[in-house]
């Protein structure tokens, strides 16, 4: 569709958007649905931005047909967690519990229980135990779902009191031949729960030792839902591709701001300007903290300190992305912080790494039967032959392996920024893995390289759904400019297409 199209739709839809007068509801939830939030959630019958309360019924389905008859699968949920004393961190639920539920209210447990091998709706039983909803908690910290919530809109068959966790749970497992559990906790679990509020509803004494201790043969539980995981769904992708354009977007934009009259002095600032773009565009918030490099700061592979300022003579490099409905985006970009464009140094490198980048991208294709590992190994032996083309460059691949290019050419990506890390890279690609294409270079001051080249680093990443064949790879950050014309062309003369700044209101996937 094209850009002018796309922003002519969200102009409609914003609006249509009447933000006079709050319309009446009296569903009160602790997270955005349909219902509540309808500008984030347009869609009826989506429980989060893009996937629909049936494809998480599906998910669940699917984990199920994996686990053998009179089985039990448990997932604990995380808590709040706090820098302070009252001051907290941002929360992140666990990303297996809300890939099967997309529920996301801390101090929640689920279980998917298996009791035959019929596989249907009265074979699979899913249970939720959360905190209920406390009206004086709640005049403190918002609305919550409560147990009503999590079976009226997030369709639990059972829900319970999440303080009576241990009881419940220890009936599952006595009724359970096999338990699927992963231990993600170093210590035990021996105080309760509580928010920092003290109002001391929902206690969680030791339920980790009451799985792990009940005598059952505990199986992991990891490994089961990353196969389902590593496999995105239509949905899934399509939510990922509304990441990506957004963070696409947003950095064309800072790609723009070269020669304008107010361009960016300093990494931290535009560190701040990406993820405020990102957000305005349409995502929740951005995935991860970002690299913002200027000039050799980019030799250090994942520099976040984003304190040095922006010089005119050096590349800017950065890796960023958005994150949506908890998918995120992954993009990393070099361009020259000055409206005269590529020294010749930058520009002979830059085309290495970008030839290498786009060869490697027609390889995630299933029929060519290639392991995340085979892309690695071709993508040395790539930047090798292109940087031999380069007068004072005589490398062999383990030399650019060990000095040039120390990491890997990319991972999986999805709820997590390096998701399901339980597939092997070995494991041969297929149809619908969402995987980061990620070659680079970084000179070191070392005179074994030529003195020009010294100091510049370079990454071009993007996100790729793996085809069937090569007709179906998507390359889900296209939109984001990376041939040095383009470039050149977006620094000199800025971006001007219509409707560019608006703010997302109604989120469009």
């Amino acid at each position: 569709m094209l850009r002018s199209k796309v922003i002519s739709q969200r102009l409609s839809q914003v609006r249509r958007l009447s933000l006079n007068t709050r319309p009446p509801n009296s569903i009160r939830l602790g997270q955005p649905t349909h219902e509540t939030r309808p500008h984030i959630i347009p869609r009826p019958g989506d429980l989060t931005p893009g996937i629909s309360a049936v494809e998480y019924y599906q998910r669940r389905l699917k984990l199920a047909a994996k686990m053998p008859k009179n089985s039990l699968a448990i997932i604990l949920g995380n808590t709040t967690k706090y820098s302070s004393g009252s001051v907290f961190y941002d929360f992140q639920q666990d990303n297996n519990l809300y890939y099967l539920t997309g529920w996301l209210e801390p101090d929640s447990v689920m279980a998917i229980e298996k009791k035959s091998d019929q596989g249907n709706d009265d074979d699979v039983v899913f249970h939720m135990l959360v905190p209920p909803k406390d009206i004086r908690r709640e005049l403190w910290e918002g609305s919550k779902s409560g147990k009503e919530g999590a079976y009226e809109v997030f369709n639990a068959d059972s829900v319970e009191d999440i303080s009576k966790a241990s009881s419940y749970i220890k009936s599952l497992i006595n009724k359970s031949k096999t338990v699927f559990y992963d231990n993600k906790y170093d210590e035990k679990l021996n105080a309760p729960i509580k928010s920092f509020f003290n109002f001391g509803g929902e206690k969680f004494y030791g339920l980790n030792d009451v799985i792990l201790n009940s005598g059952k043969l505990i199986n992991p539980l990891s490994k089961l839902i990353a196969e389902l995981r590593s496999v995105k769904s239509p949905g899934e992708i399509e939510v990922m591709h509304a990441t990506c354009k957004i963070s696409s977007r947003s950095i064309n934009k800072a790609m723009g701001q070269v020669s304008t009259k107010h361009p960016f002095a300093t990494e931290k600032t535009l560190a701040k300007y990406l993820e405020y773009q990102f957000v305005k565009g349409g995502c929740d918030k951005q995935a991860y903290i970002p690299v913002v490099a200027s000039g050799s700061n980019a030799l250090s592979i994942h520099y976040t300190r984003n304190d040095d300022l922006l010089y005119h003579d050096e590349l800017v490099f950065i890796d960023a992305g958005g994150k949506l409905g908890g998918y995120c985006a992954d993009i990393s970009r070099a361009w020259p912080n000055y409206k005269r464009g590529f020294t010749e140094p930058q520009k002979d490198l830059y085309e290495v790494v970008l030839s290498t980048n786009k060869k490697c991208i027609e390889l995630c294709d299933e029929s060519l039967n290639y392991s995340l590992h085979d892309i690695h190994e071709f993508s040395v032996t790539s930047l090798r032959k292109e940087l031999n083309n380069l007068p004072g460059f005589n490398v062999n691949n383990s030399e650019v392996s060990r000095y040039l290019y120390p990491h890997y050419i990319g991972h999986h990506l999805g709820l997590d920024l390096h998701d399901v890390p339980t597939i092997s890279r070995y494991t041969k690609l297929i149809e619908g893995n969402v995987i980061t294409i990620e070659p680079g270079l970084y000179i070191p001051y070392d005179d074994k390289w030529p003195k020009h080249f010294q100091g510049i680093g370079i990454r071009i990443e993007d996100d790729v759904v793996v085809g069937k064949s090569n007709d179906e790879i998507i390359n889900l950050t296209s939109g984001c400019v990376k041939e040095i014309a383009d470039i050149e062309s977006l620094i000199q003369g800025g971006i001007s297409t219509p409707g560019v700044d608006d703010e997302l209101v109604v989120l469009d996937i």
